[in-house]
């Protein structure tokens, strides 16, 4: 009996702006004979980005608002496992991140679940660089050096915009950053699609040899206790925290060693993915579900646990018991220690300047208005805005207006027609320090 073949994933990443949408349209449209899912991560409030895909239709998914190397981990997983369900419908999976994500933990998932792992392959990491930008993101963003890193095959993108000598420049400081990785050089993305796909190059033991602590994953939680529990009811207290609440996961049936904790904490990944279940003073916790407990008012907060019979208990806990006084007691008030803690790799941090200003709208905008509010945004802000997109409705025109930019880089076209759809403005701006108040009305006054 032959084994299926697992299907070939490929993870399309690269800093805001440096091109991935493009590429992955120049894929799509083109004649090579495959099937391709594509998973798609934005981060902003307003999905932009599945808009601008052509042909996009019910292979695209999208998971929106988080980092895909994050908490939505456990969304990928799912997101995954719900395209098993339809496996004859592609033959190939095509991930792109957000251009925040460090590919690292993205790359993860396809080892450490046990599910993903028998059904699917990383077949290699793509990372766009945007040759007019890179120096300048290298120098600001971990996560642009990591996504060069990681690379199987390096796009040097727009390569009109730098001269020879710039390029020569920076093809060797990339070489020096990754030397196995392939670099290709593109403008607007047209590299042949045997270059990025069927690549079978992600090589496990040298990402190891890499970076030994690969496969040692970031989780978005910090802390797990067990409790060995009688039947009966227990009250978990906390103190006031750094935190307005506190998010976990009870986990009944949790056995206590390294394997069963690891497993634990693999299978609450998928958990932490789910919306959480907002638990208030008093009230049960619910078992095997994502759980906010409210501590959105002064003093210690107590909530109950129900145990119908003897079990081991495990509490997967987003900060640790010492940030919140965390204790667990009998029904008799006498508090009880855990059999065992454990301390996880948090999930990592993100510059807490850098966020999303996502603007929606109805009405049309008058043209020139938009020009001058646009170009005083891009002189004053250009090097603080990483990344600008979205679609307007200008005035007098039937079709509606598709723009994208990088920093001070700024391109706009019509494209197709508003038919029957809502004249509706959408703009996603992405930077550091930007401020909401001020752009939401410049914009606004471009309204007429």
């Amino acid at each position: 009996m032959n084994t299926p073949r697992k299907v070939p994933v490929s993870i399309l990443t690269g800093f805001l702006g440096s091109g991935k949408t493009t590429l992955l349209n120049r894929i799509l449209s083109e004649e090579h004979g495959k099937r391709i899912a594509v998973i798609e991560n934005e981060y902003g409030e307003v999905g932009i980005d599945q808009a601008l895909v052509i042909n996009a239709d019910e292979e695209i998914f999208e998971m929106a608002n988080g980092c895909i190397c994050c908490t939505v981990r456990g969304d990928l997983i799912r997101v995954l496992g719900n395209l098993m369900k339809r496996r004859d419908k592609f033959d190939y999976v095509l991930v792109e991140t957000t251009g925040l994500a460090d590919p690292g933990p993205v790359a993860q998932t396809f080892f450490m679940d046990d599910e993903i792992r028998a059904e699917f392959a990383l077949d290699g990491i793509v990372t766009l660089v945007d040759a007019a930008h890179i120096e300048q993101q290298l120098g600001r963003s971990d996560e642009s050096t990591e996504q060069v890193a990681f690379a199987d095959v390096l796009v040097l993108n727009k390569t009109d915009l730098v001269d020879d000598e710039a390029l020569d420049g920076l093809e060797s400081r990339l070489r020096e950053m990754n030397r196995m990785a392939r670099v290709v050089r593109s403008e607007r993305a047209n590299v042949a699609v045997d270059t990025v796909l069927n690549l079978d190059a992600f090589n496990l033991d040298q990402v190891l040899e890499r970076r030994p602590t690969f496969l040692e994953p970031e989780y978005p939680f910090e802390w797990t206790g067990v409790w060995s529990l009688d039947s009966g009811r227990y009250e978990l207290s906390l103190a006031e925290g750094p935190d307005p609440e506190m998010s976990l996961v009870v986990v009944s049936g949790q056995g206590a060693d390294d394997a069963a904790l690891r497993e634990g904490a693999e299978w609450c990944v998928r958990r932490y993915a789910e919306p959480a279940e907002p638990v208030r003073p008093g009230k049960e916790i619910p078992v095997g579900k994502h759980a906010n407990l409210l501590l959105d008012s002064p003093g210690r907060k107590s909530f109950l646990l129900e145990v119908d019979a003897q079990v081991r208990v495990g509490l997967y806990a987003q900060h640790t018991a010492e940030e919140f006084d965390l204790q667990l007691t009998n029904a008799e008030g006498a508090a009880i220690s855990p059999e065992v803690e454990r301390t996880w790799v948090a999930q990592h941090e993100h510059d807490d300047e850098v966020g999303s200003i996502s603007i929606e709208r109805d009405g049309d905008v008058d043209p020139d208005r938009l020009n001058a509010w646009l170009g005083r945004l891009l002189s004053e802000r250009g090097v603080d805005i990483f990344r600008m997109k979205g679609f307007i409705s200008l005035a007098g025109e039937s079709r509606r207006f598709v723009f994208q930019g990088v920093h001070m880089l700024f391109d706009g076209q019509p494209d197709r027609p508003w038919g029957d759809a809502p004249r509706r403005n959408q703009l996603v701006f992405i930077g550091r320090n930007l401020d909401e108040k001020s752009m939401r009305e410049g914009f606004e006054a471009c309204l007429i």
